[in-house]
């Protein structure tokens, strides 16, 4: 006999270890509408206060991917290997990542969000390129991956949909931080898209979700855990996000510094680092690639030989932009201009969510739900730690829609930067989580 939604979370709120049947059917009500949005809250604020172990987190994951369609991908010729990241400021991995993974013989069909909080979302940068389709139906991300290699999309409707009910009633509970439903919510998405192997970014420093390098290892060995026992090859890098990936933050700023990265123009030498290892990881874990060295060679070559560029263009124009993007050029914002610290000396700290913030101000960010977005805004030339600074050398430059949001950004960004002699150096990996017994 099933148990009654009120019995699963007595059990959970009493620190009795639940069943997969009663997770099962807790989720089934979920999303049948049997189970109202208070029984929701209780059940959520009682696995915040008593936690759920490694088989109760398989079994919410697994029920929440099957309340939905799971995609299927056996027709095609190779693996199909996705990325997920806890998020962060200039954090633009996804969009070199996909193209270099497709261009290496992976398929990557890449679930993506939006922004929140002081976070970019990538799905906010694919909307600052004209006529590209986020929310595509099922039928055209199929056809788009097997012909191209990759695609970036948003969540459809039939893909984990308990999984939004969920949040949408955690984010109003204060129960948003919990590991467990963090857990369950990221890794239901990547289970319904039918992957084969999972790499994920877990960041940590001033500008994660997770600011201590205790908390971001926890939560990606949860990660780790949950998906290789819900049957997905899964490992995960700890990254740096003690200053922004890239030197540009804001949706086009963004996106432009993607292309520059794909094309050879420029690249960060710390995104770099991050994305072809996070891409050699994905090539080991989706077993193309006999070890990282490998891995790394074969990301290296998709890039510098011009083919990741290429599929980046194909995916961008198979989902509806018109443009030529290698020479699309935007209209600019209406304010740029550089901003300069009070003092003289070497970067020594940023306060990286203050940073992201500044973004939000200037109107790349939402300050609250459903805020429409101006995708010319934000920052390049963000200078990292240890860059020197002064009042000839700017620790940024804004693009603003007006001078007074520029100035509030300013002050922001000014606050954000610590300025001094002698800057501690940050690595971008600081460990991998792999699967039991390696990769």
């Amino acid at each position: 006999m099933p148990a009654l939604p009120q019995e699963v979370i007595a059990k959970k709120r009493d620190g009795i270890e639940l069943d997969a049947s009663d997770i099962t059917e807790f989720v089934i009500g979920i999303t049948s509408g049997t189970v109202d949005d208070a029984q929701i809250a209780a059940f959520a604020m009682a696995v915040y206060f008593q936690g759920m172990t490694l088989d109760e987190r398989v079994a919410l994951t697994l029920a929440m991917r099957d309340s939905g369609r799971v995609l299927d991908w056996t027709d095609l010729e190779g693996p199909t290997i996705d990325k997920h990241s806890t998020g962060g400021v200039g954090d633009n991995v996804s969009l070199m990542l996909a193209p270099i993974l497709a261009a290496s013989g992976a398929y990557v069909p890449m679930i993506s969000g939006r922004g929140l909080g002081h976070t970019g979302g990538t799905l906010d940068k694919f909307d600052a390129i004209p006529g590209y389709m986020t929310n595509p139906d099922i039928d055209t991300l199929k056809r788009v991956v097997k012909q191209v290699g990759c695609a970036i999309i948003g969540q459809t409707n039939d893909l984990a949909p308990a999984d939004r009910r969920v949040y949408s009633i955690r984010d109003v509970t204060a129960t948003v931080e919990d590991i467990s439903l963090i857990t369950a919510s990221i890794l239901s998405k990547k289970l319904a898209a039918g992957l084969d192997a999972l790499i994920l970014d877990v960041k940590t420093g001033s500008g994660a979700f997770m600011d201590t390098l205790a908390d971001s290892i926890g939560l990606a060995e949860s990660l780790v855990a949950v998906a290789n026992g819900a049957g997905l090859k899964t490992g995960a890098l700890i990254t740096d996000m003690n200053q922004p990936l890239a030197s540009a933050a804001g949706n086009w700023l963004e996106v432009k510094n993607a292309i520059d990265f794909l094309t050879g123009i420029h690249r960060d030498p710390r995104l770099q680092e991050a994305t072809l290892a996070l891409c050699a990881h994905g090539l080991v874990l989706g077993g193309m690639a006999l070890d990282i060295d490998d891995g790394l060679v074969r990301a290296q070559m998709a890039l510098d030989s011009g083919a990741a560029a290429e599929k980046f263009f194909k995916m961008a124009n198979a989902l509806g932009s018109w443009h030529d993007l290698e020479t699309y050029t935007p209209e600019p914002a209406a304010v740029i201009r550089d901003v300069f610290p009070t003092s003289t000396g070497s970067v020594t700290h940023i306060e990286v969510r203050k940073v992201g913030m500044a973004i939000v101000v200037l109107g790349g960010g939402r300050a609250h739900p459903g805020q429409k977005i101006d995708y010319r805004v934000g920052l390049d030339r963000l200078a990292g730690i240890g860059a020197k600074v002064s009042s000839q050398e700017p620790i940024a430059r804004i693009h603003a829609n007006d001078v007074s949001t520029a100035a509030e950004a300013e002050k922001r960004l000014i606050a954000a930067y610590r300025i001094g002699e002698n800057a501690a150096e940050h690595p971008v990996i600081y460990s991998e989580i792999l699967p039991q017994g390696g990769q």
